[in-house]
């Protein structure tokens, strides 16, 4: 597969709250289920990637070819909050467009260091993280959205600076 050109990034819309929690719901539990806790495992079942998705769907942006979704990123304030690519789209490029689009619109809100979180254990993500220039700053605790309220999770703080 190669990776569709620049006009198919584009910000997500009411019809692609379905795809875009299928995508994540199956990355989530891809990267993240045999490295976080059971219990939080539980409580991420398909609706509760609905509910975050309506909820979050203006600071969403998506990856399509055609009617495929292909991968999506979500920002919230200096964070990039979310980040997910489909299975068929890895090796392409793709992530590292995405990556580069999120962090122009952060450069385009005022942010001049931005941060993540990455799952501890989350060897592929960290990876491809500090290859695009992020750097591992810290393990700490946060609280993670669940539909039971926030489950406290420790993860791996990346920050890149993205105004010198």
């Amino acid at each position: 597969m190669t990776w569709p050109m620049e006009s198919d990034l584009r910000p997500a819309e009411s019809a692609d709250i379905g795809a875009i929690a299928d995508l994540w719901h199956e990355g989530w539990h891809d990267a993240h289920a045999a490295i976080v806790p059971a219990a939080l495992v539980a409580m991420r079942g398909q609706g509760s990637f609905d509910a975050r998705v309506a909820a979050r769907l203006s600071d969403t942006v998506v990856a399509v070819d055609g009617d495929a979704l292909l991968g999506m990123y979500m920002l919230a304030g200096d964070e990039l909050y979310q980040f997910y690519l489909a299975g068929a789209a890895r090796g392409t490029g793709l992530a590292a467009r995405l990556i580069a689009d999120a962090e122009a619109r952060l450069v385009e809100a005022g942010v001049e260091t931005a941060w993540l979180a990455c799952s501890v254990g989350n060897l592929r993500a960290a990876r491809f993280y500090e290859k695009c220039g992020w750097h591992n700053t810290r393990t700490e605790p946060i609280s993670v959205e669940t539909s039971q309220g926030g489950f406290m999770l420790d993860v791996w703080r990346y920050e890149k600076r993205l105004v010198v």
